[in-house]
């Protein structure tokens, strides 16, 4: 796959493969646009996780990885998964901060009306790194004006 020169420029992020998640891919792009990088479920070949109707639970992704300072990893659903299946990141997005080092974990939700069966090597989800910048808060008497001012929800249309 060819990089766009439109998409900023790639670096390479060092990932930590834990025994659980030999032989699994690495996380990976589908496309030669695509913002998120698939992750893997890392469960057990014979022992894959029933989730059922309105429950939630906790997959490993069987790496760890360290995000450069000024970074952060967003897990993100799967598209496919909500719309087939009604399974979905139940945080989402999930944010994994450039100073944890742990291993990499999605919180699924099933909101479908059956049982959804993961296994071993299931795209459950995709990661986004994407820049972070922290702000320096300040307390104010006063903001200044704009043309929404405080409409809130629904305001700038349907």
């Amino acid at each position: 796959m060819t990089r766009s020169t439109s998409l900023a420029s790639p670096f390479d992020l060092k990932l930590k493969i834990l025994p659980h998640g030999e032989g699994l891919p690495l996380p990976a792009y589908h496309s030669i646009e695509a913002a998120g990088a698939d992750l893997a479920a890392a469960v057990p070949e014979n022992e894959p996780l029933i989730l059922q109707p309105g429950r939630f639970v906790l997959v490993p992704a069987g790496l760890a990885m360290a995000l450069r300072q000024g970074y952060e990893a967003q897990i993100r659903p799967r598209s496919g998964l909500a719309f087939k299946y009604g399974v979905t990141v139940l945080n989402a997005p999930g944010t994994i901060d450039a100073d944890y080092r742990g291993e990499i974990k999605v919180l699924l939700i099933n909101h479908g009306s059956g049982d959804f069966k993961i296994t071993r090597g299931l795209r459950i989800a995709q990661m986004i790194i994407a820049p972070v910048v922290q702000v320096r808060f300040e307390p104010v008497a006063k903001l200044d004006d704009s043309a929404r001012g405080s409409a809130g929800f629904g305001s700038t249309g349907s």
